[in-house]
């Protein structure tokens, strides 16, 4: 037969057999222990349930504690027991195939919950109990007052019997009588306790209203009250209880005694205080995770006038190499040692480290000076991880990217706190990482708008919010239009009319650029098959511009699409022409120019898109498929001038003259007068564009586009 349970019934009803022989010899039911198993079954089903259920339940985990009680399991000894089944055993049986680290988590809040509701039951039960005792007790004062009630057999039982601690005293505090459970609890004898008086029971971690209530009862104007109080064991431990103290009154009402029920809630205690530590601290490196850190930081927050905040966000660079290279194991000791070196930097008071997940970790400062006590505790964890740390022999260099927030209390939340850090943060690791950054809001808002463009890119697509502009080529010959760059822009639906430059780069880096790049070439095809339509071909653009990013010519459909587009549309090659970046194809290897190398050979022209603007190495110009240089904008600038620059010039009649030997057409951007316009003509120029022509804009505009010159 296999060790393994078969079905998931099965697997449940072992996990209650191991919980049925943890818990049965610390109860006090009547049941064999295979009854008190099939008992317990329905709350092993319920809290697998809880387990796997979309949302977390913590009521129906306390009803699970409660049920507990309910079934005699009294002796804070079962729910320890009980916990301790619920953590080696709930996931292992229940849990599956499923995600072990996120079902962990959920055991551990399922084990808080049921603690917390099986404290509650007893305290409920115990009350009951605290009732029918103060009703015993108050039913026998005559006997404590005379010594010759005639019930004072029954209440000597209840009295000795009780599990809670009972003791009575006097007005004044002596104490007159305890029972053998407050005994126990104190380690005491009868004679010392009596000796001693209710007044030397104080204890630094008491209330500071426990006093006030005591005063209070002994002198009449108060029936009881209910506290939670620490006292000093002889041994030097400390014992919590839940003390509830009652007025007893003589017969004609005045007070006479009082009456205390003590339940010992150490355990207890101890067990919430584990759970708290284990819900607020990092189980890797023992630092403050990410919920008592945001504890730390709403409450410095919230400090209020004069208080300040320092915040410094720290990233190591290379930890994943780190980690993929020698592992996970070397990547947790790492881990450690740079918690502890940041442990170190913040022992000031005000000031804490947390580890908030993966390789991140936050260091937080507070008090009225933190502008100068944020940038001292920057540099103390700079310096920290100069040291190298030796995991496995290998003495490993730790850097790390710090981003730095500080100001006052009041005026942001927590999480806008942490976002300016992170951003500022990534700010440092962009600039080369090993350094630390101090936020700047402007460069917040950017980077803001950034994410909010970037997450909008997806959709907007989608939604049809982007549109193309066109901005004719000019032939410098004859003045004829011979074609149009499709230009891209961006409707957003909040910033307006975005140029290209405001979210080309971030398509490129989330690769949204293909599908953008293939709806910009579909757009422009279709739009080129509509003028020859409309003009017959003797007017209107002939060819296309569309521009092609670097990640658009690496991406293995570029042949296809552009086939697919131009066939489905009815459109010849020579109506296209993809304009590439020279710094995209000066010194690309053959891998990357064979695609270029087809589209050209299909009749598909290729321009070299900003030219002069990088390292022009004009001989690598044989090796490229292309047939058009387009001189970037840099080159006209100085012909705005009267006289032209006499070097520009000779350099662009150089390039022409060179581009035309190697059979290369040459276009010129950013025409933007007339004598410009005729210098370049004169220079051997073949097509220009510019707003000396005209401005970017819809395709209804071109056909009746006609020479302005722009001076006046």
């Amino acid at each position: 037969m296999s060790a393994e349970p078969d079905g998931p019934e099965d697997r449940l009803r072992r996990l209650t057999t191991i919980w049925s022989r943890a818990v049965y010899p610390v109860t006090s039911t009547s049941l064999t222990r295979a009854e008190f198993a099939e008992e317990l079954l329905p709350l092993a089903r319920r809290l697998s349930e809880l387990l796997h259920a979309r949302l977390f339940d913590a009521d129906a985990a306390k009803a699970v504690g409660a049920a507990l009680v309910g079934a005699h399991c009294t002796d804070p000894e079962a729910l320890v027991r009980t916990l301790d089944c619920v953590d080696a055993y709930l996931v292992l049986y229940c849990g599956e195939d499923g995600p072990q680290e996120e079902l962990r988590l959920r055991s551990s809040r399922l084990q808080h919950a049921m603690a917390a509701g099986y404290a509650q039951a007893l305290r409920e039960r115990t009350r009951a109990e605290q009732e029918a005792i103060a009703q015993a007790a108050l039913r026998a004062q005559g006997v404590v007052a005379q010594a010759l009630h005639a019930s004072e057999a029954r209440f000597r039982a209840v009295f000795e019997g009780a599990a809670i601690g009972i003791g009575i005293a006097d007005l004044r505090g002596n104490v007159l009588q305890v029972n053998e459970a407050l005994l126990r609890m104190f380690g005491l004898s009868e004679q010392t306790l009596r000796g001693r008086r209710v007044q030397d029971w104080a204890h630094p971690e008491d209330a500071p209203h426990i006093r006030r209530l005591y005063e209070e009862l002994v002198r009449g104007e108060r029936e009881h009250y209910h506290v939670e109080k620490a006292f000093n064991r002889p041994d030097g431990t400390v014992l919590w209880t839940n003390l509830t103290v009652s007025l007893l009154r003589d017969a004609d009402g005045s007070p006479q005694y009082q009456l205390a029920l003590m339940e010992d809630t150490t355990e207890r205690r101890l067990l919430n205080l584990r759970l708290r530590y284990e819900a607020t601290h990092d189980a890797l490196t023992g630092l403050p995770n990410r919920t008592l850190f945001f504890e730390r930081l709403e409450k410095a927050l919230n400090a209020g006038e004069g208080q300040r905040f320092g915040l410094c966000y720290l990233d190591l660079d290379g930890f994943k190499t780190i980690n993929d290279s020698l592992g996970h194991a070397a990547g947790d000791r790492l881990l450690v040692e740079v918690a502890d070196r940041l442990q170190s930097c913040a022992t000031a008071p005000g000031e804490m480290v947390a580890r908030l997940g993966g390789d991140e970790f936050v260091a937080l400062t507070t008090g009225p000076g933190t502008e100068r006590g944020v940038d001292e505790l920057a540099e103390r964890i700079m310096n920290a991880l100069v040291t190298p740390i030796s995991i496995d022999g290998r003495d490993l260099l730790v850097r790390g990217s710090l981003g730095i927030v500080e100001g006052p209390a009041g005026e942001r939340t927590a999480a806008e706190v942490l976002r300016s850090a992170d951003i500022t943060m990534y700010r440092a690791k962009s600039a080369g990482g090993n350094r630390a950054e101090l936020a700047d809001p402007e460069a917040d808002a950017r980077a803001i708008t950034r994410h909010g463009l970037t997450t909008a890119l997806p959709t907007a697509l989608e939604r049809g919010e982007f549109f193309i502009e066109y901005q004719p080529l000019v032939h410098l010959g004859d003045g004829s239009v011979r074609g149009a760059e499709a230009l891209v822009r961006w409707l957003h639906p909040q910033h307006g009319v975005l140029g290209p430059d405001r979210f080309i780069p971030l398509a490129e880096h989330t690769g949204l650029i293909v599908p953008l790049g293939r709806w910009v070439l579909e757009e422009s095809i279709r739009q080129a098959r509509a003028w020859r339509e409309r003009h017959g071909g003797q007017c209107g653009p002939l060819r296309i511009n569309v521009n092609l990013s670097p990640c658009q010519l690496g991406h293995p459909g570029l042949v296809q699409d552009t086939v697919e587009i131009l066939e489905r549309a009815g459109v010849t090659p020579d109506a296209l022409c993809l304009e590439v970046t020279e710094s995209a194809l000066i010194g690309a290897d053959d891998d990357l120019l064979k695609p270029l190398r087809r589209l050209a050979e299909m009749g598909v022209d290729i321009a070299l898109d900003d030219f002069g603007t990088g390292y022009s190495n004009l001989a690598n110009l044989r090796r490229l498929p292309v047939s058009i240089l387009k001189l970037d904008r840099s080159f006209t600038q100085g012909m705005q001038r009267f006289p032209a620059d006499p070097v520009d010039l000779k350099i662009v009649e150089g390039i022409v003259s060179l581009a035309h030997s190697l059979d290369l057409a040459v276009t010129v951007e950013g025409v933007e007068t007339g004598a410009q316009a005729e210098q370049l003509r004169i220079l051997g120029c073949d097509t220009a564009q510019g707003w000396y022509y005209a401005r970017p804009g819809p395709p209804e505009r071109l056909h009746d586009l006609t020479l302005v010159d722009a001076t006046g």
